[in-house]
């Protein structure tokens, strides 16, 4: 196989091509031993060939961030990679008001309590949307009630 194959066998991501590439070019070198190595190799190897257009380096160094591995991408062309496939990130947003100036205090220790249910669902793994949104809206009726009294 040539330098030509190899080029297109990177740029198409097939991962087992390489494998037999690599066995076939290579055999005296050590191999990657499972598919996932090899993955790996492989996106990293793409992150820093020059050859490859930029949209497929962006998808490998998105790749190899995502599992907290390093990128070979450089640093002049890791803004690019960002904005062609940026990171996702969850989030939850907390906000609680209250019209009255003298209930403004409450509403904080209000939304601190929120947070701090979330974050107790994030720490024991219940990362679901309807858990967490469930959670929330119990954890803001007990603190209103315990700050309010039996009023509300």
């Amino acid at each position: 196989m040539s330098a030509m194959s190899f080029r297109n066998l990177l740029s198409a991501g097939d991962v087992e091509g390489l494998r037999a590439f690599w066995r076939n070019a290579s055999p005296h070198l050590p191999q990657p031993e499972s598919r996932e190595q090899a993955e790996i190799v492989m996106h990293r190897a793409r992150t820093e060939a020059e050859s490859l257009p930029i949209d497929k380096r962006a998808y490998s160094h998105r790749w190899l961030c995502d599992r907290g591995l390093p990128s070979g991408l450089p640093d002049n062309l890791k803004p690019r990679a960002e904005r062609i496939y940026p990171r996702v990130v969850e989030a939850v947003g907390i906000s609680v008001n209250a019209r009255s100036e003298m209930l403004k205090p409450l509403a904080r220790e209000v939304e601190r309590a929120m947070a701090d249910a979330v974050e107790e669902a994030y720490a024991d793994g219940r990362t679901d949307a309807g858990f967490i949104k469930a959670r929330m809206a119990e954890v803001k009726d007990r603190t209103w009630r315990q700050l309010m009294g039996a009023r509300l």
